[in-house]
């Protein structure tokens, strides 16, 4: 089963960028999880502000939101597609996950890979 995770780091905890250790044990923990075969895809994520965009549809109409952004107490960190045989296997993993990235939280959706 596949799932899509989402890391939110707790910013008053965990807000800085990580350290040359903590980049070096993570590159470790995604090397254990592709040999296990449960990593599949992921990356951390650049500064919305410099980066990225906010598309919002509203009444039919799109709109390109460009900033200034609104401050935000959560904030995306990074992203994985995962695959795991069962949820409890994935809570397991969003563990395993957490020892190595610090505080904040994993919020991890199955995929549906049905027929659509």
């Amino acid at each position: 089963m596949k799932y899509f995770s989402i890391y939110i780091p707790n910013l008053q905890t965990n807000g800085a960028p990580p350290t040359p250790e903590k980049e070096e044990a993570m590159q470790k923990f995604v090397g254990e999880a592709l040999a296990r075969g449960e990593f599949i895809s992921g990356g951390g994520f650049l500064p919305l502000a410099e980066t990225g965009s906010i598309v919002r549809r509203s009444n039919g109409t799109s709109h390109v939101i460009d900033g200034p952004y609104v401050e935000s107490k959560e904030l995306v960190g990074g992203f994985a597609i995962l695959n795991y045989p069962s949820r409890e296997a994935a809570v397991e993993g969003a563990r395993r996950f957490l020892e190595v990235a610090g505080d904040g939280e994993c919020v991890s959706y199955r995929i549906d890979e049905g027929p659509h």
